[in-house]
């Protein structure tokens, strides 16, 4: 049987996979995710460092399971809000996350998320594909009192852009024109072209039960 490893901590990753019939097998990779941008030419196009930074998760979770290496895929994501030209992760403080949505308040941004699928056979790698999608998301402009409370629940702090679309971050978004599954940080359509590009049908990975 093939096994989908996802290379990510994020729960809402993971929830997204497991709705869509899907129970990954979650391993971190722990990538220096500002190391690797750094290591990138100066004038890299946005899409091009959020699907580095997916590569780089994949290709290092890769290496560290020998014991699943004879049949599986191993997919790797990094999201980032592209607003002003400038790409924007995970703010990690109140003071970032209040900047940024001073930032973005009433406006729209691009929320970009990298992919990268690895295909594993008899332990080593026999597909790669990776690739980019954009979704634009329309802010809200929350009211003072209800900004300070968001930021005091802490999830802005530790998602990409300071904001979620599928908790409490959602109440303070107008629209996206896109795919909402790629706002949460993995998006479906992309990735079931991506599978298909390594050989590998959704159906296959479909009541994939959690080990």
């Amino acid at each position: 049987m093939t096994r989908l490893v996802l290379a990510s901590a994020s729960p809402a990753r993971r929830q997204v996979l497991r709705s869509a019939g899907i129970e990954p097998i979650v391993r971190v990779s722990d990538v220096d995710e500002d190391a690797v941008a750094a290591a990138l030419p100066p004038a890299s196009a946005a899409s091009v460092v959020v699907v580095e930074l997916a590569k780089a998760k994949a290709a290092t979770v890769a290496a560290t399971i020998p014991e699943l290496a004879a049949d599986c895929v191993v997919v790797g994501c990094d999201s980032m809000l592209l607003i002003d030209g400038v790409l924007q992760g995970k703010p990690h403080t109140p003071e970032v996350a209040r900047a940024r949505w001073g930032a973005m308040a009433g406006r729209s941004a691009d929320l970009l998320t990298g992919h990268c699928v690895l295909r594993l056979r008899d332990g080593r790698i026999h597909g790669e594909a990776a690739e980019c999608s954009s979704t634009t998301v329309h802010f809200a402009k929350p009211e003072p009192d209800e900004l300070d409370a968001y930021i005091a629940t802490g999830e802005p702090l530790a998602v990409a852009g300071a904001f979620t679309l599928d908790g409490l971050g959602g109440w303070f978004v107008d629209r996206i024109e896109g795919d909402p599954s790629s706002v949460i940080g993995i998006g479906l359509p992309l990735l079931r072209r991506l599978l298909a590009d390594v050989g590998v049908g959704i159906t296959q990975l479909w009541g994939d039960p959690a080990r």
